[in-house]
């Protein structure tokens, strides 16, 4: 029984690589098939995020597919050189390839240690193996046991409710604290800068819909109010922008505010009451600090949030070793039950194996001694089995300790050559 990983992500591979490694919803189906087709006897799953781009392979009997198969597969995918792509993929095997998927879907390995996207990647990635039929029992086994795992970590550790980036403390202590609902709320984008993005990935998630962009570049506003499925206004049209907004993110490379104090005050009459929540991400601020002191206004810069996060970060901390302690108990429970399974065939055909010269010394005996009623009869089957197990219990104890540390595959041939028993 083989289980092995490989792959790259974040934290050994530049973005460039990843890039042209990753795999879209519709290229991780046609690769499964492909490997299906190449590897009969094997099985897979392919988690491919903008972090990372991961192949899972097992195979219940024999060894699989070495490492230079699994990176010819995936360079041969995307048209890559497979020797140029090596150095840059990291392999694990066995319980280390295990703990790190646990870890992985735990969300302990991502950038962003907590964020919850991960594990609905994991997930997504096993449900498309799983339709395309390239998950086998092992595959099944760890991907099952690494969704527990995971649910563990979120239930018994705090790790996933402390946010430690600025876009996710944003939206997450701040934003849902002042709305309890996103879906009908209009989000205003100012600028086009990668906190922005993120911000609204967040925010997304959260259900927000509208989202309306404002950058001096018409062409970058554009493309991504297209991205986020809104609409792109003219920056001439800013501050009646500003006006409809409940949300903003601001993230423009201004030098000095583009939101004055008089500015704002000139929109304030057709906002009402409502709420305005400034998320003001630009260094130098795009919004006059004195704005954060008008009725319904509630305006963070980037300092604001980083104190949050330095205090998330630290309380996320002391919960690390927890997490990590719910891994390794996972990782052993789940090595352990693979194990049984590679030595229950062995421990199945010597308990079949002893199974007929008991019941052939049991007819010969019951043949000589008609007289016998049925409770002696039992009595003496009773008998005949106590010593059965009695005779199998050391052998069988024996490979099951051994199992613990490992696929005791000495033990297991020596059992078999012990007792002849058949394939």
């Amino acid at each position: 029984m083989n289980l092995r990983v490989i792959g790259c992500s974040h934290h050994n591979t530049p973005i460039a690589l990843r890039e042209r490694l990753a795999f879209s919803p519709e290229q991780t189906r046609r690769a499964l098939v492909q490997f299906r087709q190449q590897f009969p006897d094997a099985e897979a799953v392919l988690l491919s995020t903008c972090n990372r781009v991961e192949l899972y392979a097992a195979a219940e009997n024999g060894d699989g597919p070495t490492r230079g198969d699994l990176v010819t597969f995936l360079a041969d995918r995307h048209g890559l050189d497979a020797c140029a792509v090596d150095k840059h993929l990291d392999e694990q095997s066995s319980d280390a390839a295990v703990r790190h998927l646990f870890t992985v879907a735990s969300s302990l390995d991502s950038m962003v240690v907590g964020e919850p996207q991960i594990l609905s990647q994991v997930k997504q990635a096993y449900q498309i193996a799983t339709e395309e039929q390239s998950a086998g029992p092992v595959l099944h086994a760890a991907f099952q046991a690494a969704l527990k795992t995971a649910r563990r970590v979120a239930f018994e550790t705090t790790i996933h409710q402390r946010r430690v980036s600025v876009p996710s403390v944003a939206v997450a202590d701040f934003a849902q604290q002042i709305f309890e609902r996103f879906d009908d709320k209009r989000t205003l984008v100012i600028g086009a800068g990668e906190m922005a993005e993120e911000t609204l990935r967040y925010l997304r998630d959260q259900g927000a819909r509208e989202v309306t962009v404002v950058n001096r570049s018409p062409e970058r506003a554009e493309e991504l109010a297209r991205r986020w499925e809104g609409r792109a206004v003219p920056w001439s049209d800013l501050l009646a922008a500003l006006s409809a907004a409940d949300l903003v993110i601001s993230t423009t490379g201004a030098e000095e505010p583009i939101v004055t104090l008089a500015a704002f005050q000139t929109v304030e009459a057709a906002r009402g009451r409502r709420p305005l929540f400034v998320l003001d991400l630009a260094v130098p601020r795009d919004f006059d600090p004195a704005i954060g002191d008008r009725p319904e206004v509630y305006l963070y810069s980037v300092d604001d949030l980083r104190q949050a996060c330095q205090r998330n970060r630290a309380e996320r901390d002391k919960e690390l070793p927890s997490a990590l302690r719910i891994i390794e108990q996972e990782t052993a429970r789940f090595m352990g039950d693979l194990h049984h399974r590679a030595t229950a065939p062995v421990i199945r055909r010597l308990q079949q194996g002893w199974q007929k010269p008991k019941e052939d010394e049991l007819r010969r005996l019951f043949n000589k001694l008609p007289q016998l009623d049925d409770h002696a009869r039992n009595e003496i089957r009773e008998s005949f089995d106590r010593l059965v197990n009695k005779l199998l219990h050391p052998p069988l104890e024996s490979l099951r300790d051994e199992a613990r540390h490992g696929i005791p595959h000495a033990l297991l041939d020596a059992l078999s050559k012990l007792f002849q028993l058949k394939d």
